[in-house]
């Protein structure tokens, strides 16, 4: 039995149930499925509930650097078990919102702000890549397709529970497929490689303890490759993200109805699980700056689909390259960290990095809004997308040879965690 719970794989299984019901699921794409009965019953305006929401995600993206440094100071597992708890919690308080006064309801987003990263890609991506070294791209490809499967199940779960029992105690029922889909999970096979037991000296991460090969964190802040990728994926995730936010009203304005529009929108998310495991499965093997200009290049054809006004099947089509982008974004993210700057600071680089990322993530759908606002039309802001993919793609070429390749370097101190 032991045996089977340290198996790698269930560390990739275990990642794949906690994000079905991560923050980004939860926080973000059951936002909008609440936002009318809790609007509603509050008598508040969604523009004021809308502000909570973005108050949260400043303070999740301020948080992950936080996050990744705790993990590297004290390991995955001891940092998710009490946090996982936390961010159930906080889930569950959502069911307490007030419009009296409304300061109640941004402290609340505000604390679920400082809990999500653990229901994040962070931890998870980690303790993957320690496991992982040959096989890393897939491992996290495949882990990082919970976020797809949650994106797709968990604003029907919340339909169901505030059609039945109300948004309050709907929220109360999300903070339960918590505690099943990644507590429960996270202490079975979530744990790190035999040998992770260092423990580390004042001021020194775990990764330095086990003498794991790495870049120091002031290294990698200071150089034009941490801020190279940063720019890059925070570009990608305005572009892909500004436009997926906005494809059901866009759709809607062509005379499509609004059934076929939210089917299309349920086709990005079928891409998007295809992206995270091709993506991982193509990094195993093809040099990983070719595989991201290629996953990159599919959303800049989207765009020009969508832009071109064409019928038939142009616009599905145009959604379905969107969402292969947005599938492959946060597993390129993951392997480029690693195999650039190695395992030493893999959470602070990583977190910081995704924090950067969080920041782009509603900064999209506030240029399409304002675009369509502006001009009446998303043409002009789609073609800004697509100038923002294309420098994308050309800092991705200029990235060169992994510092860390794959059956190189020492990725784990003991024989009993070396992968193939």
């Amino acid at each position: 039995m032991d045996g089977i719970l340290r198996n790698r794989w269930g560390v990739v299984g275990a990642s794949v149930l906690g994000l079905i019901v991560g923050a980004g699921a939860i926080n973000v794409f059951c936002f909008g499925v609440f936002l009318k009965p809790v609007t509603a019953d509050l008598h508040v305006g969604r523009g004021l509930l809308s502000s909570a929401l973005t108050l949260q995600s400043a303070i999740s993206a301020l948080a992950c650097p936080v996050f990744g440094w705790m993990i590297d100071r004290w390991g995955v597992r001891r940092v998710m078990m009490p946090g996982l708890v936390l961010y159930a919690a906080s889930v569950a308080l959502f069911s307490l919102m007030s419009a009296s006064p409304f300061a109640v309801t941004y402290l609340i987003y505000a604390l679920a702000g400082l809990a999500s990263p653990v229901g994040g890609p962070i931890p998870y991506s980690t303790v993957t890549a320690q496991w992982f070294d040959r096989q890393r791209g897939l491992a996290l490809g495949i882990g990082m397709a919970g976020v797809g499967l949650g994106v797709a199940l968990m604003p029907q779960l919340a339909a169901f529970l505030i059609a039945r029992i109300g948004w309050r105690h709907a929220y109360l029922g999300m903070s339960v497929a918590v505690v099943v889909l990644a507590f429960l999970p996270v202490a079975l096979f979530i744990r790190e490689p035999p040998g992770f037991t260092a423990r580390p000296r004042r001021g020194e991460s775990r990764g330095a303890a086990l003498g794991l090969p790495g870049t120091e964190v002031g290294d990698a802040f200071r150089s034009w490759l941490f801020w190279g990728l940063g720019l890059a994926f925070f570009l990608d995730v305005i572009a892909i993200n500004g436009t997926l936010t906005h494809i059901v009203p866009l759709l809607t304005d062509r005379g499509i109805t609004r059934e076929v529009a939210v089917t299309a929108l349920s086709g990005t998310g079928i891409a998007l699980l295809a992206g995270r495991i091709l993506s991982g499965w193509f990094l195993d093997r093809f040099w990983g700056p070719y595989v991201a200009i290629g996953f990159f290049t599919a959303p800049m054809i989207g765009l020009t689909l969508l832009m071109s006004h064409a019928a038939g099947a142009a616009p599905f089509l145009g959604a379905i390259c969107l969402g292969l982008g947005i599938g492959a974004e946060i597993d390129l993210m993951a392997f480029f960290v690693s195999r650039y700057f190695g395992l030493r600071n893999y959470a602070k680089i990583y977190g910081t990095m995704f924090g950067l990322f969080g920041f782009g993530v509603g900064v999209g759908p506030a240029l399409s809004g304002a675009s369509f606002d502006r001009f009446h039309s998303y043409t002009p802001v789609f073609g800004a997308y697509i100038v923002m993919l294309a420098v994308s793609c050309v800092i991705f070429a200029r990235l060169g040879p992994y510092s860390y390749p794959a059956g190189r370097h020492r990725d784990t101190p003991a024989p009993a965690a070396q992968t193939a």
